[in-house]
C-alpha cells in the first residue's frame, strides 16, 4: 500500500488532483487508515496509468471515468487503440517539428498547412471511443449507474463476482452441462438487470473479454479460481450456440 503523498510522488500527479480524482470517483483509495489517510494498492496504480494515458491523449475526465468503469472495459484492447493513438500524436509532432524547422531556415513563403491537419487522428478517436462505449448498451449503463450511490456499486459488484465464485465450484464439470448454463443464464440476467441488456451477442464478447488476460480476467480467477474465467467463456460459446 502506498499513501497519497508517495502515489504523488511516484507519478508527478498532486495530491490535489489525487484528492479530486476520488472526489469525483474517478480514481478511489483502496482504502482508509483509522485516522482517514487514503491507501492505495498496486491495482488503484495500475489504473492511475490508464487515466494518466487517456489524459495525455486530451480525454476529458468525464469520458475517462465512463469508459474505465464500464463492465466491457478491456485493459489489453483499451492498451493497443491508446499506443496507436500515441503514435499517430508523435508523428504530427515530427511533421510539425520539421515544418517549424523549414520556417526558421527559409521564412514563411510556404502556404502548406498539412502538418496542422488532426483530421486522421480525430476519427480515430471517434472510432474508439466508439468501440469503448458509446452505444446503445453503454448509455443504458451510463443511466443506470447514474442512479446508484458508492454503496449501491460496492454491493453489485460483491453480487457480480459472487457469480463467479459459484461458477468457480463447477469448473471441473463439463461446460455444456445443465449447472453450468444455469450459471451463464444468471450472469446473463443479472448484467441486463443491473447494468445493460446483454445480447447473446454482447454476452459472447464478454466471454471473450473475461480470457483476454486483463483485469477481469485475474478477477474472475482470483475468486473463483484459476481456469474460472476459461471455463466460463466455454459455457458461454454453448450457451450462445
Amino acid at each position: 500500500m502506498k499513501t497519497v503523498n508517495e502515489v504523488s510522488q511516484i507519478s508527478g500527479v498532486s495530491i490535489r488532483t489525487l484528492h479530486y480524482y476520488d472526489k469525483i470517483k474517478l480514481l478511489k483509495p483502496t482504502r482508509l487508515t483509522t485516522a482517514g489517510y487514503r491507501l492505495y494498492d498496486d491495482e488503484a496504480i495500475k489504473k492511475l496509468q490508464q487515466i494518466l494515458l487517456f489524459r495525455e491523449l486530451e480525454f476529458p475526465l468525464k469520458e475517462i471515468k465512463a469508459i474505465i468503469n464500464n463492465p466491457n472495459y478491456n485493459q489489453v484492447q483499451v492498451l493497443e487503440k491508446q499506443i496507436t493513438l500515441l503514435t499517430m500524436k508523435k508523428e504530427r509532432l515530427k511533421s510539425l517539428i520539421s515544418f517549424a524547422r523549414g520556417i526558421k531556415m527559409i521564412g514563411v513563403n510556404n502556404m502548406d498547412f498539412s502538418a496542422f491537419d488532426t483530421k486522421k487522428i480525430d476519427d480515430y478517436t471517434a472510432q474508439a471511443k466508439a468501440a469503448w462505449g458509446e452505444s446503445a448498451e453503454f448509455q443504458e449503463f451510463e443511466a443506470k449507474a447514474s442512479k446508484r450511490g458508492s454503496i449501491d456499486n460496492q454491493y453489485l459488484t460483491n453480487q457480480f463476482m459472487a457469480l463467479f465464485r459459484q461458477i468457480g465450484e463447477i469448473k471441473l464439470s463439463n461446460p455444456a452441462s445443465k449447472d453450468a448454463q444455469q450459471q451463464v443464464k444468471k450472469l446473463q440476467d443479472f448484467i441486463s438487470q443491473h447494468f445493460y441488456s446483454c445480447s447473446n451477442k454482447i454476452l459472447l464478447e464478454l466471454g471473450k473479454m473475461y480470457t483476454a488476460g486483463g483485469e477481469m480476467n485475474e478477477n474472475i480467477d482470483k475468486v473463483g479460481g484459476v481456469g474460472t474465467a476459461e471455463f466460463i467463456n466455454q459455457a458461454i460459446i454453448v450457451y450462445c450456440k
